[in-house]
């Protein structure tokens, strides 16, 4: 595939993956969030989740779901959503908080405290609000905005797959960081995940302060 043909592909898919966006501008909505999480089936460290507006005029070539792409690709991608986008917002539970709640009331939680900060972004920047809220297959009543609930959101919302990237690319960071405080885990290679590496050193060292004792049950 020449280079023309790869830039011809990613605006074409950059266009499919806007329609749901065009669709809402349409309706007369301006300031649409998606929202996304990663982390819900690692056996330590937070769960994270971001929301992102993007502004109508975003091109968003090479965006795509977070898992699709490459760590380089999804680092580049994250610098340019952040330096483009109207608003972003990043919110964690911890290990102690899915511990204690589960992981899917801890995934909205972390989902309401990115919606909170990007508004808040939002607010500074321009006075205004977020109006419309894309999950990724989630549904959060205490939102109290009009919201849609999207199977494989971040194949299909360009404003979610933005959302993925930077979730992403902010657990991995905190995994690496979590390596240096934990050494001997591998968290910047499996960023908690359960490889069998991860098992290996489990059953050698224990569990640390960042596990989630309610995965490790058996541990």
């Amino acid at each position: 595939m020449t280079k023309a043909e790869r830039e011809a592909r990613q605006k074409e898919r950059a266009y499919e993956l806007r329609r749901i966006e065009r669709e809402l501008g349409a309706q007369g909505f301006r300031f649409i969030a998606g929202v996304d999480e990663v982390g819900r089936g690692p056996l330590a460290g937070p769960v994270v989740a971001a929301a992102c507006v993007l502004p109508a005029d975003f091109e968003g070539l090479g965006i795509d779901d977070s898992k699709k792409l490459s760590e380089k690709k999804r680092e580049l991608l994250a610098e340019q959503i952040r330096e483009a986008a109207l608003c972003y917002g990043i919110g964690e539970a911890s290990n102690h908080m899915i511990d204690q709640i589960n992981i899917l009331q801890a995934t909205k939680i972390a989902m309401r405290r990115a919606i909170e900060k990007a508004n808040e972004m939002l607010q500074a920047r321009c006075g205004e609000e977020i109006d419309y809220v894309l999950f990724d297959a989630m549904e959060i009543r205490e939102v109290e905005l009009p919201q849609r609930s999207i199977i494989k959101g971040d194949a299909t919302s360009i404003s979610i797959a933005a959302a993925s990237i930077l979730a992403k690319v902010y657990r991995d960071h905190l995994m690496i960081e979590m390596d240096g405080a934990y050494p001997g885990y591998g968290f910047a290679q499996h960023k908690g995940y359960g490889t069998a590496a991860h098992y290996q050193a489990l059953r050698a060292h224990g569990l640390t302060p960042i596990h989630r004792k309610s995965f490790l049950k058996n541990l």
